[in-house]
Formats: structure tokens, sequence, C-alpha cells
């Protein structure tokens, strides 16, 4: 009976030492647990030995993977909240087409006007954007949050939902549909070798159709 296959990525890349002979083991972790790159993963001649090029191989196509993977139905319903969509119909034409995933045609405007609150002072939504597993992972934890603490200062906050195909600048057509003063997308973002899950908030105050919404506060 052959041994059972271990998953590579399920040990941590900090954690990762390949390398014999070393003099300051106890250093070289330390610069690890400092940093994601990734050192004292060992060479064999010019290239990487298997397990860390393995590990890279696993990684870059988790990140992969992040990009052209759903959110599912399920993960939507579990979240509470209703979908909406842009004017992409996939993956592929939002990544080819952006400016399609920054338009909410007027089906979906009318969705959004029925079950929405109206003239929040603060409208968050959720996007996949370019990393849909970021949605499962971080806005049980993160919306709640975000959520009572701007309830506790007295803030009024609008209806969450979630848009799919979702691009960055959604929120100029959004906040002023509902008449929100600042508008927040806690969206999907660029995935890397680190994280498959990593998730901005992009906030603009007083969207409108000319603006274009570029800052961002990064999860991970």
């Amino acid at each position: 009976m052959c041994d059972e296959i271990k998953d590579i990525t399920e040990i941590q890349i900090q954690d990762m030492i390949d390398l014999e002979g070393i003099d300051e083991p106890l250093l070289l972790k330390k610069a690890k647990q400092a940093t994601p790159a990734r050192i004292g993963i060992g060479h064999t001649g010019a290239r990487y030995k298997t397990t860390a090029m393995l590990r890279f191989l696993a990684d870059q196509a988790a990140a992969s993977d992040a990009v052209f993977t759903e959110v599912s139905q399920e993960v939507v319903e579990q979240l509470g909240v209703f979908e909406i969509k842009t004017k992409c119909n996939n993956k592929n034409e939002m990544l080819i087409r952006p400016d399609w995933g920054r338009i909410i045609e007027e089906d979906q405007q009318k969705i959004l006007l029925e079950k929405c609150r109206m003239n929040p002072q603060v409208q968050i939504y959720f996007g996949d954007g370019l990393c849909s597993p970021s949605i499962a992972a971080n806005i049980p934890d993160l919306f709640p949050v975000i959520k009572k603490g701007l309830e506790y200062e007295g803030v009024t906050v609008g209806t969450p939902f979630f848009v799919r195909y979702c691009r960055v600048n959604t929120a100029r057509t959004i906040a002023p549909l509902l008449g929100a003063e600042v508008a927040c997308v806690l969206i999907g973002e660029r995935p890397g070798l680190i994280t498959a899950k990593s998730m901005s908030a992009y906030i603009a105050y007083q969207p409108h159709p000319r603006i274009r919404v570029h800052g961002s506060i990064e999860y991970q």
C-alpha cells in the first residue's frame, strides 16, 4: 500500500526550511517569521529543491484559481445578502472588458432600488473582483465589525449586497443611485504567491459617474 501523499500547502511558507549545516538555525527561523519571502528553502545546484518548486507551483495555481473561480450561491446565501451583476456575463468578460465590470445596467439598478435602504450615510457592498475566495474568507468577520463600529458612532449603514463580476468603479453608479454619502466596496484583490484570499476596501466620498475610485486598504 502506498503512503498517503501529503498536502505541501498545509505548511506555512514561513515554517518551510530546507537547508543543511545552518550555523544559526534560530536566527534563520526568526528571519523567516519576519517576511513572506521564500528564504531558507534550499537549492540543488542552480535550481530549487523539489519540495520548494512544487510549493511554488501549488501557490501559483491557487492564485490563478482565485481569479477564475466563481463565488458560489451557497456563499452568497450564507452571507445573507442578495446578488446583482455587472454588464459582464462571465469571468473572461470581466478580465478582458474591465469597463463592463464597472457598469450596472438598468435591470440591476431596479433590484437595488427595490431592496436597498435609501440615503444611507455609508453604503457597503461586496464584489468578487480578481479574487473570489476572498468573499467567504473575509466578509463574515470583516463586515460585522465595520458595520457595528459605524453604527456605534451614529452612522447609518445601507443594505449590504454582492456584485458579481465586479470592478472597483461600480461605486460611481451605486452611491448616487442609492443616495449614499460614502461608498465602500469590499472587493477581491489581485492574488499572489503569499495569499489567494486577499481583499481590499475601496472607499469614495460622494462618488459620481465622472469619479475614478483608486484608493484602497488591503486585507489578507
